[in-house]
């Protein structure tokens, strides 16, 4: 079991100070960011939050996502991230929750999604906003590291191969898959895995 303590803190902020983010030039896409929160759960294991989003979302509803979404003008990844938690789940983090930053993932909707890593100390209560998300998870990293994980998909409309991730009994798509890919190969293994890649299914091209 992976606990969520003061050593890990430790070791995921040293792999992540160790890695070069790649980042993506926005051009025609809009900037975006998610936050990837490490929490605990009641036996103590570190996990990771995962949301269902509201049937009632006029863009991706239903989906598996991280707390996220555009960043404003003059806002850097990393206050939207802390904001859209806020305002999601009702999560409030400072500053110097971040842990640091992931690749930046463009999508195929017109996004460029900018990860950054929190530590979700304090996580005990979260009050989900129905308006953007169903339900919440806490998903243990260990889930994570499973032989299983991940599946990838060949598709005859790309040549890049679709990634999955499963998890609570369904299978996760990219972006969020490919973002959690890499979350196990940097954060937990300290390997600069690159994966902005991993294709979409075609159904989250629109």
């Amino acid at each position: 079991m992976l606990a969520f303590d003061a050593a890990l803190r430790g070791r995921a902020r040293g792999h992540l100070d160790a890695f070069a983010a790649r980042p993506h030039d926005a051009e025609a896409r809009r900037p975006a960011a998610v936050a990837v929160v490490l929490v605990p759960d009641d036996e103590g294991r570190a996990c990771f939050l995962l949301t269902r989003r509201a049937a009632t979302l006029r863009a991706h509803a239903r989906q598996w996502a991280l707390p996220g979404g555009r960043i404003d003008a003059g806002e850097s990844a990393e206050a939207a991230a802390l904001r859209e938690l806020a305002e999601e789940v009702g999560l409030t983090l400072g500053a110097d929750a971040v842990l640091g930053r992931l690749d930046d993932y463009p999508t195929r909707s017109g996004f460029v999604i900018t990860p950054i890593v929190v530590w979700g100390d304090g996580a005990a209560e979260l009050t989900l906003n129905p308006d953007e998300v169903v339900r919440v998870y806490r998903v243990p990293l260990d889930d994570l590291d499973r032989p299983e994980v991940p599946i990838l998909v060949a598709i005859p409309e790309s040549e890049r191969p679709v990634i999955q991730l499963p998890l609570l009994g369904s299978l996760i798509h990219a972006p969020t898959a490919a973002v959690l890919y890499q979350l196990r190969e940097v954060v937990l293994h300290g390997r600069a895995t690159r994966v902005d890649h991993f294709e979409q299914p075609v159904w989250a091209w629109r």
